[in-house]
């Protein structure tokens, strides 16, 4: 079932909006100038629209995407035809060699959405998650049996998986999904896939740094006790973030704000420039009264017994629900394909998707409560 939030756009009008913006469009001409002799095929826009028709209708394989369009006169109307699967496999071919194309058009989408939601970005929350791969899993031949050596997907790896609702947690074998994304519009602007056994500390530059490129300026991001670690501090703090993660370990006496014999020590702000926090003594009797404490992963610029770094956190919260959609309202899950080229322009086009239409939702948003023409 669709969700009945964006359930206008998910129908043959909607695609029609959709492969006529303007950054879908720029792709579709850039793939056209890629043409050169032969056969000439189905129209660009055609298995462009088939791409997103796949993540709009949350379509695991093209066997069953063409199936839909094939007998879905509307959907048929819009794109002019319904191409083969074979035609289909052969267009994400074209798709991986020419990926530059697909980036900026994700980029372009990206921009508009900033446009169209000035704070965007500002407040991020970075995780991974789980994507296993679609190969024989099982990692011994048989139960106390030797560990397998061949598996059907030679790129994934085996990781670990934290335990979600009834599912067990443990090893899989598969991928990882390491996403930042806008705690503010619940949409993803930076991403990468990485197989299941590397670190998420790694990505964190990489993230970081995908965000910046995109034209946006994050000021706090939030990130989860995995990631406790003075690299992605540093990594934050280098780039003008506040990382707001819980600590992995306490550390009694180290981690505590300043105290006295009055008491512990009050928070009284914090100086970026300084890099620095400021603390009273509760009862002002103290000489000097107050005290800076150089930040640091112990004592962040935001103090974590603080209000503030509470109401923070709890916005980590919009990338676990952005993973969900994703998997399950966007088709990116579970993967129906092998190696690791395919599954990053699988997750780039239910990514594609799922920006397209959230853009198509803000320009209808503001054609709505745009004032008439006098």
């Amino acid at each position: 079932m669709t969700n009945p939030k964006i359930e206008g756009t998910r129908d043959s009008q909607g695609l029609a909006r959709l492969l006529d913006s303007a950054p879908v469009r720029e792709l579709i001409a850039t793939l056209e100038a890629t043409r050169w002799t032969g056969r000439p095929g189905y129209p660009i826009r055609t298995m462009v629209g088939m791409a997103l028709v796949k993540a709009l209708y949350v379509l695991p394989t093209w066997t069953r995407t063409v199936a839909l369009v094939s007998e879905h006169a509307a959907l048929r109307l819009v794109l002019g035809d319904a191409p083969s699967q074979w035609a289909c496999y052969r267009f994400t071919t074209k798709l991986r060699e020419h990926s530059d194309a697909l980036d900026t058009c994700i980029t372009a989408v990206l921009a508009d959405l900033h446009d169209a939601h000035p704070t965007m970005g500002e407040h991020i929350a970075i995780d991974g998650s789980d994507l296993p791969a679609y190969a024989n899993g099982m990692r011994f031949l048989t139960k106390g049996g030797p560990e397998r050596e061949r598996y059907s997907d030679p790129d994934a790896s085996w990781g670990h998986r934290s335990a979600v609702s009834t599912r067990k947690g443990g090893g899989y074998y598969g991928y990882k999904l390491h996403a930042a994304v806008c705690t503010t519009t619940g949409l993803p602007i930076a991403w990468h896939i990485a197989t299941a056994r590397d670190s998420e500390l790694q990505f964190v530059n990489q993230l970081l740094d995908s965000a910046l490129a995109h034209g946006f300026t994050p000021e706090y991001a939030m990130l989860d006790k995995g990631y406790d670690g003075r690299y992605v501090y540093e990594a934050c703090e280098k780039r003008g973030i506040r990382p707001i993660i819980p600590l992995r370990k306490v550390f009694p006496g180290k981690s505590a704000p300043p105290s006295c014999a009055h008491g512990m020590w009050t928070f009284a702000g914090a100086d970026d420039k300084r890099c620095a926090t400021k603390w009273r003594c509760p009862m002002h009797a103290c000489s000097p009264a107050s005290t800076w404490v150089k930040a640091d992963r112990l004592h962040p610029l935001v103090p974590r017994d603080s209000k503030r770094w509470r109401a923070l956190y709890r916005e980590r919260g919009s990338v676990e629900r952005e993973f969900g959609r994703l998997k399950h309202e966007w088709a990116l899950a579970p993967l129906r394909l092998r190696r690791m080229d395919r599954v990053r322009l699988h997750a780039n086009l239910s990514i594609l998707g799922r920006l397209a239409v959230a853009l198509d939702k803000a320009r209808a948003s503001h054609e709505t409560h745009a004032p008439l023409a006098a």
